[in-house]
């Protein structure tokens, strides 16, 4: 069997606005079998077909997905990234490079952003000098930005400068509980049935 938009296509009133989605219980193929992963990016596939950058070839490879290598490309489009500074500072530093260059050109410079919402959070950077007093942490982080001053100007340039992008300060918290209790966005959807929590 083969993939078929029409068949998966449903429509959601809420508040009077309509939102379109592709469901996966309504696919002519049982997805339950699947490995986690694959189902993830057939649901990723599926929000974002759009017939040209995603065609019916990439859902039938991922619903027929077999555990043998194939040599076949998936797109992938996440909603959002999450970065924490050792990827991101090197990221931003490569944005700043393309407007540099963008400009260099004659164009405009403020073209260059994230495609999509990234989020950087500074983490693990915060040394620990003072401690066992109730202003250690203000110290602390008081530090962390005298040592690493050319970071930090930078980070702030690129929050003020360039759209679709978030930077959370050292002091916060790790990454992912930052994430968590913060930035992610959640909503349940059809895809709690074919992820139950544990």
């Amino acid at each position: 069997m083969s993939y078929s938009k029409a068949k998966s296509a449903k429509e959601l009133s809420v508040n009077g606005k309509s939102y379109k989605y592709s469901s996966m219980k309504d696919l002519d193929v049982n997805v339950e079998h699947l490995p986690f992963s694959i189902r993830i990016l057939l649901e990723n596939v599926l929000r974002n077909y759009d017939g040209f950058s995603i065609t019916d070839e990439h859902v039938n490879t991922l619903l027929h997905w077999q555990p043998q290598p194939e040599d076949k490309d998936i797109p992938f489009m996440p909603g959002r990234v999450l970065m924490q500074d050792f990827t991101g500072v090197p990221a931003v530093v490569d944005m700043a490079s393309l407007r540099a260059e963008f400009i260099r050109h004659g164009k405009d410079g403020q073209k260059i952003n994230p495609a999509i919402p990234v989020d950087l959070v500074i983490d693990h950077s915060v040394q620990v000098d003072y401690y066992g007093t109730d202003y250690s942490y203000g110290k602390n982080v008081e530090l962390e930005f005298e040592r690493n001053k050319e970071r930090y100007e930078l980070l702030k340039w690129a929050q003020k400068g360039l759209n679709n992008f978030t930077v959370v300060p050292p002091g916060m918290g790790i990454c992912h509980q930052v994430n968590l209790e913060y930035l992610s966005k959640v909503w349940i959807n059809e895809m709690a049935g074919y992820f139950p929590i544990p």
